[in-house]
């Protein structure tokens, strides 16, 4: 089994803030790949199903971010998974926005959901990172009203892009073909443009 925590912060206020790109993937993957209904266990909702041939656990902590690590670490235990099975999708300041990088561990660059599952597991887990920009350069006082800002409409569409080619592909993810994934979201985005 695979372990996909997808971070974001909880209620209807945050829902379509920067910040929980994370919870919109996890709401259409399991929506395309036709998970079953979500519940709730370690301090988060949880979702399973099949993509591919791959089992994956679908995780959204309910805990607010700087305290993710708490129900990520549950979660880990309770199937007695390693660190390989885990992947965090999460909102990344550093790439453009509506671009996706994977990597393997790595720093949490002041994300604090990345920083508190850092601090529970250690760094080398591997993460989905979706880009929404940066507000500029020696801007840092801009950093947490975008961060923490919702999408404008003109966004929506994009938005909407880059989720469905997240999930459309996800295949390649869930197989550990991380460069492929990449290389399949970028050409589904160039095709939508």
């Amino acid at each position: 089994m695979q372990l996909w925590v997808c971070l974001g912060n909880p209620g209807t206020r945050y829902a379509l803030q920067r910040h929980n790109v994370g919870f919109m993937a996890a709401d259409i993957i399991a929506e395309v790949h036709e998970f079953g209904p979500w519940s709730k266990k370690f301090r988060s909702l949880i979702s399973e199903g099949r993509i591919g041939r791959n089992r994956v656990l679908l995780l959204k902590p309910q805990t607010f971010m700087n305290d993710s690590g708490d129900a990520v670490q549950q979660a880990m235990h309770f199937y007695k998974l390693d660190l390989d099975a885990l992947t965090v999708f999460h909102d990344e300041l550093d790439l453009a926005p509506f671009k996706v990088k994977v990597k393997i561990g790595g720093g949490t660059a002041g994300h604090n959901g990345l920083r508190s599952i850092d601090a529970a597991l250690g760094p080398d887990f591997r993460r989905v990172r979706i880009g929404i920009g940066h507000p500029g350069p020696g801007r840092k006082d801009l950093v947490t009203p975008h961060v923490l800002g919702n999408y404008a409409r003109a966004e929506m569409e994009p938005l909407s892009d880059v989720l469905s080619a997240i999930a459309s592909e996800a295949e390649w993810l869930a197989d550990g073909d991380d460069a492929r994934f990449m290389s399949e979201v970028a050409l589904r985005l160039q095709q939508s443009d």
